[in-house]
């Protein structure tokens, strides 16, 4: 892996301007992310990812998305179609253990189908957090469910699915998000449950797929860890939690840095995430001064961190020879039955 900067970024629109390409050239980011506002017809987001890995120089450079189908699924019909949110993976679970898991994995493995032949590598899901009632809709039907037994198994359907089909799955949001009460989005979620509460409910699924390469961190404020730093930038939860009592040894991503869960200025936020424990930076709106604040006080990858990454980098595996059609088939037929 050559040299890069322990961040991903975005850009603003279907192209990149002149000002992003001398950006990324000069800054060089670990990966990029894309959202709905880069993706038009299946030749732009390609040209689009394509251009991204020329300005770095890294043909291989890792291109993330959030496709979990319901509310967040950034890549849309007509290009591909429209998935059901994972609480309908957890109700089919519900229904029948086997036909859940072979739905949450199958779904996966069709996610791949979609979005590896355009250059995107990784896909932020599974959601591994055990929704609460009264918790925020920013998770709601994104959660599989709201027991641990259940998120941990179809949520591991869900990375096999993508591996299967030559793709990394991030497991989020690391230790778990499924109690807060108001949405990161917007403001700082604290958390008031013992640590006896969340290890054996929160850490729970973390804990089942510890294995994972890949994880993202929670913006939420866990006061009986950690009362002052939300846990993507506190060292308490990351080194005490994340890292020693879940076993995550992971690549750890930040949640998106320009939320508004964070304080400070981007710049700040960006240099706290890196202190808290964090191996790369996410920052996704694209907005140019806020990436140039950004790259200010984000390191280059060494260490553990550069150890992590060149892991994740060499965990891609050539896809397996499924038929698409045939598992797409079986997928709705499943579905049908929820």
């Amino acid at each position: 892996m050559t040299e890069s900067k322990a961040m991903i970024l975005g850009c603003a629109g279907q192209q990149l301007t002149a000002d992003e390409i001398a950006l990324y050239r000069a800054e060089r980011p670990w990966g990029f992310i894309l959202f709905a506002r880069n993706l038009g017809e299946p030749s732009q987001i390609k040209d689009l990812v394509a251009s991204m890995r020329e300005a770095i120089g890294r043909p291989d450079a890792p291109v993330l998305i959030d496709q979990e189908g319901g509310r967040v699924q950034r890549i849309r019909p007509p290009t591909v179609q429209h998935y059901p949110a994972g609480a309908a993976l957890g109700a089919l679970y519900r229904q029948d253990r086997t036909k859940g898991l072979r739905a949450a994995w199958l779904m996966s493995r069709l996610h791949a189908f979609d979005l590896l032949p355009l250059g995107i590598t990784i896909n932020c899901m599974p959601v591994l957090d055990v929704l609460i009632e009264g918790a925020t809709k920013a998770i709601g039907d994104r959660a599989y469910g709201t027991e641990p037994d259940l998120v941990a198994a179809v949520g591991r359907a869900a990375a096999e699915g993508l591996k299967a089909g030559g793709m990394l799955p991030v497991m989020k949001h690391m230790p778990g998000h499924g109690r807060a009460v108001v949405d990161s989005h917007h403001e700082l979620p604290v958390v008031n449950a013992t640590i006896e509460e969340l290890d054996a409910h929160d850490f729970m699924p973390f804990r089942s797929l510890k294995d994972e390469v890949m994880g993202m961190s929670a913006h939420i404020v866990f006061k009986a860890i950690d009362p002052d730093r939300p846990a993507t930038t506190s060292s308490i939860v990351i080194q005490d939690v994340i890292r020693k009592r879940i076993g995550f040894d992971g690549l750890l991503l930040s949640d998106d840095s320009s939320m508004n869960a964070l304080k400070g200025t981007l710049g700040e936020r960006a240099a706290d995430i890196i202190a808290g424990g964090c191996d790369i930076v996410l920052h996704c709106n694209g907005v140019m001064d806020e990436m140039k604040a950004v790259v200010k006080e984000v390191p280059v990858l060494s260490g553990r961190s550069f150890d992590r990454a060149q892991i994740a980098e060499m965990a891609f595996a050539a896809p397996q020879a499924d038929d698409e059609e045939a598992l797409r088939a079986e997928f709705w037929s499943l579905m049908a039955t929820a």
